[in-house]
């Protein structure tokens, strides 16, 4: 069985979230796991400057906080964008299922090395000094700046405040 098959089997359940609505907080007990079918999700940790820090941005098709099947608590928030919907699988359910199909478990596998990729890749924008550097990192990852309007997501992901980023695209603009 692979990942998307996964979320279509027997027990799996649809939840739609309004923008900002949570699907699950930080601490609390993991009971089920999900696949995001609409919109984005996305995974926050807040810090106790009271910044927030967005560990993951999950769009269609993409598992949301995945190692969470084998932890007892949820390790961040997980915060909805417009128009989203997941669909979802009890823990237990994942586990007998993960136990017993060696399919599924190799592309869980397979899952979990690509967000490694993907959580170094960032881990290396977060470790550089400079607004730019990091926008610039940023940008040879993702291509180029989303609309105006989400500008403030790239703020989060990371890690600068708002105005400051918007600070640095001025400059690059003049």
């Amino acid at each position: 069985m692979d990942i998307p098959s996964l979320f279509r089997t027997a027990g799996t359940f649809e939840r739609r979230l309004s923008p900002g609505a949570y699907l699950f907080h930080q601490g609390k007990k993991v009971e089920s796991l999900f696949v995001v079918t609409a919109g984005e999700i996305q995974l926050v940790r807040h810090q106790t400057a009271g910044n927030a820090l967005v560990l993951q941005r999950a769009f269609v098709g993409a598992v949301v906080a995945e190692a969470s099947a084998f932890a007892e608590t949820y390790h961040c928030d997980a915060v909805a964008g417009p128009d989203t919907s997941v669909r979802g699988i009890s823990k237990p359910r994942f586990l007998e299922l993960f136990r017993t199909d060696p399919n599924l478990a190799e592309a869980w596998a397979a899952q979990l090395a690509r967000e490694v990729q993907t959580t170094r890749l960032r881990s290396e924008i977060l470790a550089l000094k400079t607004v730019a550097d990091r926008l610039d990192a940023w940008l040879a990852w993702h291509g180029s700046l989303p609309p105006k309007g989400e500008w403030h997501q790239i703020a989060r992901q990371i890690a600068v405040s708002p105005e400051a980023l918007y600070r640095e695209i001025a400059r690059r603009r003049r």
